[in-house]
């Protein structure tokens, strides 16, 4: 595992044509509860800053809580993104380790034992240029979004390059939230990755 956060998503070449045009309404349940659990590890991030800079570590159960709600947005986004077909489950279990009945696959490591609190009490603003590379990322992954299910309208095939830079936006905001949400102390790649 390269960065302590991992989303693996099993390629789609073809794609039924109706699909850019509506799978992203039928994720509109999936984004609520994504929403919903967004606000909860956010909640959950708050008191394990605190209990970071405190004693130094992260406890599991919180650890496993944010891992859920990151792995529910992901595999929503994954979803909506059209990078998979099969609509996604309103799985909630709190672990690290996907359990693997998805065809996005999102991997933890999250670092609970000797956490550096200065990088922990600092971590919004050391985050700022990770997040500014997450939202070129991110609009340019929406760009390719929109000019791929263009392209699927009229072929029924995802080009590889653009459905790559959607992948990489969806992966991108996974590993940004796993830095801010405090799964891990490693900074985001600052690459196009």
């Amino acid at each position: 595992m390269d960065y302590p956060a991992r989303l693996d998503v099993t390629p789609m070449d073809n794609i039924a044509r109706w699909r850019p045009l509506f799978q992203w309404v039928l994720a509109i349940p999936h984004f609520i509860v994504a929403r919903v659990l967004g606000s909860l590890a956010g909640i959950v991030a708050l008191i394990s800053w605190f209990a970071i800079l405190f004693t130094g570590k992260m406890p599991a159960g919180m650890a496993n809580l944010i891992c859920m709600a990151q792995r529910y947005s992901s595999r929503t986004q994954a979803y909506a993104g059209g990078l998979v077909d099969a609509y996604p489950p309103f799985e909630f279990e709190t672990t690290a380790a996907d359990p693997g009945r998805y065809a996005a696959r999102v991997e933890f490591n999250p670092a609970l034992e000797n956490r550096n609190r200065l990088t922990v009490g600092l971590r919004i603003i050391w985050a700022i240029p990770a997040l500014i590379l997450t939202i070129v990322i991110s609009l340019v992954g929406f760009v390719c979004w929109l000019i791929g299910a263009i392209v699927v309208l009229f072929t029924g095939t995802w080009p590889a390059g653009l459905r790559d830079w959607v992948l990489k936006a969806v992966r991108a905001g996974l590993r940004l939230n796993s830095y801010m949400y405090l799964l891990t102390d490693e900074y985001p790649p600052m690459n196009f990755d």
